[in-house]
């Protein structure tokens, strides 16, 4: 169902955070529109989804699987292109490799289903008709998902109390109250199978025992719909939204930093007037605004940009939430070949319990050895280092602690991040068999939960966003609109839907939707030609 849409725009929208939330956000918008500025705290546009080179590499310094290729086609189609347009997308044969303590063979799941049903019968004989139901079942909930819950704001609940939905109800009760981890067990006994059914947890913040077990809808995508690559890496897709947004008429200014954003009293409620923020020499700015979209951390807005009088999420309200993990990067240029790896690596411990209870339980550590992921994109993209060598991106989940401190150039970093890059590289060479690792290193950087508390503004440091536990899931998350500011809204993994680039690009999908009392729970018709979208005002 569709609410009354305004009568017109909003005069002009600041968007706050040049990320690829942001960044869609202010893309969408501009198409549809309205007068659009955004405001970059940093030098580079990406946040989370930035690069950094160094001696002929390039390195991705935060997503790297492409899943859920819909949103992206939805997404570009919204813009008057598409993803063949804008994006040349490469599909991984395998997908990605397996590696485990144990010290058994790595197993390779690849970029088709009979290929992955063949695999899980070769290490338990009668797994492939369970792995079936289990995919079945992950493909119906993977469309009740995005025909339901991910395209919905949630500002009115009707649209949930449709027929087919009701029908559900059970099913659904039961996806959200059992865990993936114990969905996973009915499903295979093998530790290595059952890692592979329940590793998605670990890109939603969260581990296995604490997602609910709706979740095995990310299996559809991985094991039936494949892993793909943007050739040029994602950067690319960051460039691509930006210069769309530029040419509708967005602007993006970068070195601003926003610190306030400011309202005046309402009728019932405040309203926003604009944001203040400071330039690159420190200078003072305000630029008025209609409406303000924050695609910054939720709880760097709440807590540091809003007055605490007018805070929808206070700090008390975050005493009570998961930040998800934080996380050690390494990224690392290796001189030589590295045919033990394919492009997504993934090493798990034999056991995850204490693995994951390290991160997230009453006396959190950083674990040794980790269960963590290693991406070699240089597999795939000529571009990402020099001939003759590798482009590695380590990642090793650890608590949301900024204590633990932030990384450095060729080993400057704090002592534990150190520390913790050593043990993932040693970790790596011995299970994969790569002896002379640490020595064939010649370009190192790390990046610790500190510098996402620093950079990126990220709550207790986390690497990812809230995580997706039950009460932090679907319209238990954070609420795209302030309940307590007129015209302030909300964009980004903080946020609805979630964690991840096709998320983000989602709740900037769902800001416009906000902003034209749009409640349907299904993506906006493509695309947002000129006889659909809001008139603008002069």
């Amino acid at each position: 169902m569709t609410g009354d849409r305004p009568s017109a725009a909003p005069a002009s929208v600041v968007v706050i955070g040049g990320g690829i939330a942001g960044l869609a956000t202010a893309a969408l918008l501009a198409v549809d529109g309205h007068r659009v500025t955004l405001l970059e705290q940093h030098d580079q546009l990406g946040g989370r989804a930035g690069t950094w080179s160094a001696d002929g590499f390039r390195f991705d310094t935060g997503p790297s699987w492409f899943l859920m290729p819909e949103v992206f086609d939805h997404f570009f189609r919204l813009l008057g292109t598409s993803s063949a347009e804008q994006l040349d997308l490469v599909t991984l044969d395998p997908g990605y490799r397996v590696f485990s303590e144990s010290g058994a063979a790595p197993l390779d799941v690849r970029a088709d289903y009979p290929a992955n049903r063949a695999l899980f019968e070769s290490v338990e004989p009668g797994s492939g008709p369970r792995l079936d139901r289990y995919l079945a079942s992950a493909r119906e909930t993977y469309r009740m998902a995005v025909d339901r819950f991910l395209y919905g704001t949630f500002a009115s609940f009707r649209p949930l109390f449709s027929r087919d939905l009701m029908t559900k109800l059970g099913r659904l009760g039961r996806l959200l109250l059992e865990s993936l981890e114990r969905r996973a067990a009915r499903t295979v006994r093998d530790t290595r199978l059952r890692q592979i059914l329940g590793y998605p947890a670990v890109f939603l913040g969260t581990s296995p025992d604490r997602a609910p077990s709706m979740y095995h809808l990310m299996s559809h995508l991985d094991l039936e719909d494949g892993v793909r690559y943007p050739q040029g890496g994602f950067g690319t897709i960051i460039d691509r939204i930006a210069a769309i947004a530029r040419a509708d008429g967005a602007h993006l200014q970068t070195g601003a930093r926003v610190t306030a954003i400011r309202t005046e009293p309402g009728a019932a409620r405040a309203r926003v007037t604009g944001v203040e923020y400071r330039d690159a020499s420190g200078g003072l700015h305000f630029v008025p605004a209609d409406t303000v979209v924050s695609a910054a951390d939720l709880h760097f807005t709440e807590t540091t940009l809003l007055p605490e009088a007018l805070r929808t999420y206070p700090e008390s309200y975050w005493e009570h939430r998961d930040p998800g993990p934080g996380a050690v990067l390494v990224m690392l240029g290796v001189r030589g070949a590295l045919p033990e790896l394919t492009h997504h690596n993934l090493f798990f411990t034999t056991d995850w319990a204490d693995n994951f209870d390290r991160i997230y339980g009453a006396e959190p550590s950083i674990p040794d050895p980790a269960s963590l992921y290693v991406c070699k994109p240089s597999e795939t993209d000529p571009t990402v280092a020099p001939d003759g060598s590798e482009n590695l991106f380590v990642l090793v989940p650890v608590p949301a602690d900024v204590s633990i401190g932030s990384g450095g150039v060729n080993g400057t970093g704090d002592r534990l991040v150190e520390r913790t890059a050593d043990a993932a590289i040693a970790q790596v060479a011995a299970w994969a068999g790569i002896p002379d690792l640490a020595d064939r290193v010649i370009v190192r950087r790390t990046v610790g939960p500190d510098d996402f508390a620093t950079d990126l503004n990220s709550w207790r440091g986390g690497a990812l966003g809230p995580a997706h536990t039950l009460r932090q899931s679907a319209f238990f998350r954070g609420r795209n609109a302030s309940a307590k500011v007129d015209g302030l809204l909300y964009a980004g993994g903080s946020t609805i839907p979630g964690i991840g680039l096709p998320m983000c690009l989602i709740s900037a999908e769902l800001v416009l939707k906000r902003l034209r009392g749009d409640t349907s729970t299904g993506p906006l018709p493509e695309p947002l030609a000129a006889e659909t979208r809001s008139e603008s005002v002069a």
